[in-house]
């Protein structure tokens, strides 16, 4: 029979980047030390200004190791998760939550699955955000913002596409939205991440000029850590030179 109370916490609001909402962790745990433990992985994890303590101490039962099984899962994959939810009541962990592409809800519940073994049991509910990223990614239609070789300047097809981004960011009514800049394998690879970031900045102030709040936009260059298509060939390394807009 499992004992009436439990030791539980419960993580919500997880957002990635601009912390539009605050992490409330709350629940009951054993003691100081697992309360500590808990809240130094979720301060090195999304920053100690983000995050909000509400855990209690008191009289609980918990499995030996509990604290260090909670803080596993306190990780850069749980930022993936957005108007998130990681619920763990003794050996129950359960995870919902939003993800801006449907392709990274497996990778994510096997990557949490891997980190909750025997006694722990795991449960998600992830489901993509759908309405406004599919205003997005049909405003983008799988076209390339192209800049001139080798640098962060827009090419003219490239300002074209922006401007019809600016009206399906106009139809998302004000929601927070990340720039990613991706290159492809070619050269340097601190030199491919610093222009992926360079892009990404040209991107946002681009839009910025024609009126989208800078609040609303964030940056961020990935180089060539994540390519959609096979790099050894010029069509791979075309489609890998991209920007991507993700609806936080």
């Amino acid at each position: 029979m499992l004992p009436k109370f439990l030791a539980s916490v419960c993580i919500l609001g997880c957002s990635t980047l601009l912390w539009a909402e605050p992490i409330v962790i709350e629940g009951a745990v054993p003691n100081e030390a697992t309360k500590q433990e808990i809240l130094n992985k979720a301060y090195l994890t999304y920053g100690q200004a983000n995050v909000v303590d509400k855990i209690q101490v008191r009289a609980v039962t918990a499995p030996n190791g509990w604290g260090n099984s909670v803080s596993q899962m306190i990780n850069d994959d749980l930022k993936k998760v957005k108007q998130g939810k990681l619920s763990v009541r003794g050996t129950q962990v359960d995870l919902s939550g939003k993800m801006s592409n449907q392709n990274d809800i497996q990778p994510t519940t096997t990557k949490f699955q891997s980190l909750v073994t025997a006694p722990y049991r795991f449960n998600a509910q992830l489901s993509v955000n759908q309405a406004e990223q599919a205003i997005i990614d049909a405003a983008l239609r799988n076209r390339i913002i192209e800049f001139e070789s080798g640098s962060a300047i827009l090419a003219p097809s490239g300002v074209q596409i922006l401007d019809e981004m600016v009206v399906a960011l106009n139809r998302v009514g004000g929601k927070k939205v990340r720039i990613i800049g991706h290159t492809d394998s070619s050269g340097n690879p601190e030199k491919n991440l610093s222009l992926s970031q360079d892009r990404a900045n040209a991107v946002k102030n681009y839009l910025i000029s024609k009126n989208i709040a800078a609040a609303n936009l964030s940056t961020e260059g990935m180089g060539s850590n994540k390519p959609v298509a096979d790099n050894t060939t010029p069509e791979g390394r075309k489609k890998n030179r991209r920007i991507e807009f993700e609806v936080l």
